[in-house]
């Protein structure tokens, strides 16, 4: 089915239709709706690990693609390992940044770029994780985030179906928006779900190797993120548009005339 069929009217609808759903419900919706042009996004944290096994229940056809930014620690390869073994014949793929673009970017500000000032680590976010991402997105008409109401401030109002018009206008499902971190858990160790040994030393939110760190009990689940800046959204710029001029303004200078 055409994804010019569901209008924000209609997800509006869907979302009240879906509140106080199982997650299940809208992953079996969606499925049917919208396959084969419907895949899962994760970047192998708890809530990701969760939909997978939800999703591979339902449909073990189901496509699962993630952001390898070069920069991941060696626990989330492991954890991949562990996966493949779990849902044999898992459909994962695994999206690598533009070499030119990572070069360029590279080449001008350095490797650790993301440590000098926020506009940098938002461009470091977009070469290695927004860009490579918006490709594939560009090839479906819905995809599936493990988003939770619960997880930062700037996520508590999102909606379990919704239309995401940065990548084209197609369909953004967070079927776990409701669930709390606790319920995540609850779930992953009741069916046994291998998950990023990170967790068991003090991290509460798992991305890059030099951009996460484990927190101490009760701090904010996403403080561990970036943890270096003051006053700066603890996003890459996936899940939320982020303006700022710096930012534009280095992005043309590495993509120049080869920008999309």
């Amino acid at each position: 089915m055409s994804v010019e069929l569901l209008d924000e009217l209609e997800a509006g609808e869907l979302s009240i239709e879906f509140e106080g759903e199982e997650p299940q419900a809208v992953l079996e919706w969606a499925l049917e709706r919208f396959s084969p042009r419907i895949a899962i996004s994760t970047a192998f944290q708890i809530d990701g690990v969760a939909l997978i096994d939800m999703a591979y229940d339902l449909d073990p056809t189901v496509s699962v693609f993630s952001a390898d930014t070069g920069r991941l620690p060696g626990e989330t390869y492991e954890l991949i390992e562990q996966l493949r073994e779990r849902y044999p014949g898992l459909r994962l793929e695994l999206l690598s940044p533009n070499a030119e673009e990572a070069s360029r970017m590279v080449e001008k500000h350095g490797p650790n770029l993301f440590r000098k000032q926020v506009d940098l680590r938002l461009l470091c976010c977009q070469i290695r994780k927004v860009r490579p991402l918006t490709r594939h997105l560009s090839g479906l008409d819905a995809w599936i985030t493990g988003l939770r109401r619960d997880q930062w401030a700037s996520r508590t109002n999102i909606r379990k179906v919704e239309i995401d018009h940065d990548p084209g206008a197609i369909v953004k499902l967070n079927p776990l928006a409701e669930w709390t971190e606790d319920e995540v858990w609850d779930y992953v160790r009741e069916r046994d779900i291998p998950y990023h040994p990170l967790y068991d030393q003090g991290y509460t939110s798992i991305g890059c190797a030099p951009c996460t760190r484990a927190i101490a009990p009760g701090a904010a689940s996403r403080s561990g993120r970036w943890w270096w800046e003051t006053n700066a959204p603890k996003e890459c710029g996936i899940h939320c548009a982020i303006e700022s001029g710096g930012l534009e303004h280095e992005l043309h200078a590495i993509l120049g005339d080869a920008r999309e």
